[in-house]
């Protein structure tokens, strides 16, 4: 990308608090579907606002308002959302209501709320944003297509600052389905012991994470991001091949650092095996699903990871997924895939350049 784009504000919600950088001992958990933290919503939120408000709906305004705080942004040129699922606890309402009610008469509310773009809809009406506004629903690549999209309208002038995050939610029923194809794991783990699991599937969660990009740096601007790619269908012995295309296209030679988005999965950690013992067996290696689980967006937790590092300059123990370290990160790649598709690339480098 020719243009330089900042990330100036950031803002996650997970299941472990933001103190797990600070090398504070992580929360464990011995369940195979975590939930996100409860936060201080009504700091953001009208109260009455709050008891219609789906758990994704919530994070994503929290986290939305956070980032553009930090970044003291009062109103983004566009709001671009990934969420792979949408609004899962509101649509499992209404089918629930469906059939209570024998397909009888029905409140919209929920189905209204259902769909994908609520998260983003909400967002502007909290802050009363009348600009540009997409929502991208790409499974396991939602987060960076709306990376892209915002990568491509700075790059062309269009905006100046952008509100992107990605967001995702559990729900009581839906959510456990996934444990008919193998997504989840059958055997409940403690989450610390999800990279020594052999097992198919892995542990899914609830996160959302904000991000206040702009073409103008800042003085606590976090990083620069650099470029972002999807690949949909990729073998694990292209993977190397197609990053090292990635970083020359960005006439990037190496990186400090690589966050994997290894899940435990028996079936597709290969990919990760593949680059790991390869191309970054010389590298600092770091993972983070055994912390927050796994979902279809929850990239967009590594990409906070990643400004976190690149701005305080520190490399949290938790996280390492070998004794590699780096005493000065300048350079981070994040790769991540989901059942061996939607493979995403994300590059960024330090604001000190």
């Amino acid at each position: 990308m020719g243009c330089k784009i900042y990330i100036n504000g950031i803002s996650n919600i997970s299941p472990q608090t933001d103190s797990v950088f600070e090398d504070q001992a992580p929360l464990e958990y011995e369940t195979n579907i975590l939930p996100s933290l409860k936060q201080d919503y009504k700091s953001f939120i009208k109260p009455m606002m709050l008891r219609r408000m789906s758990s994704a709906v919530k994070m994503g305004i929290f986290c939305a308002k956070q980032a553009l705080l930090e970044a003291e942004v009062t109103m983004p040129d566009a709001i671009l959302v990934g969420t792979g699922q949408g609004c899962l606890q509101d649509t499992e309402k209404f089918l629930v209501n469906m059939l209570n009610t024998n397909e009888g008469l029905l409140s919209p509310t929920s189905f209204i709320q259902s769909t994908h773009n609520t998260v983003a809809g909400q967002i502007a009406l909290d802050l009363k944003c009348q600009a540009y506004n997409m929502t991208f629903s790409q499974n396991a690549a939602s987060f960076e297509s709306a990376l892209i999209d915002a990568l491509l309208q700075i790059e062309e002038k269009e905006v100046k600052n952008i509100l992107v995050g990605g967001v995702d939610e559990i729900s009581p029923q839906f959510t456990g389905f996934q444990k008919l194809n193998a997504q989840i794991k059958d055997e409940n783990l403690n989450n610390l012991d999800l990279f020594e699991s052999n097992t198919p599937g892995t542990i899914v969660s609830e996160t959302a994470a904000f991000f206040s990009l702009s073409s103008v740096k800042r003085a606590t601007s976090y990083a620069r991001l650099i470029d972002v790619q999807v690949l949909n269908i990729l073998e694990p012995s292209d993977l190397t091949r197609r990053i090292e295309r990635f970083l020359e296209k960005n006439e990037i030679a190496e990186v400090d650092l690589v966050i994997l988005g290894k899940n435990g999965d028996n079936r597709y950690d290969r990919y990760y095996d593949e680059i790991q013992q390869g191309i970054f067996s010389d590298k600092c290696q770091l993972g983070y699903k055994n912390l927050v689980g796994d979902n279809n967006s929850v990239s967009s937790y590594a990409l906070w990871l990643a400004s976190k590092i690149l701005k305080e300059k520190k490399i949290p123990e938790i996280f390492m997924l070998n004794a590699l370290t780096c005493n000065k990160p300048e350079k981070i790649l994040i790769y991540n895939q989901y059942l061996g598709r939607n493979h995403g690339l994300i590059l960024l480098e330090t604001c000190d350049f």
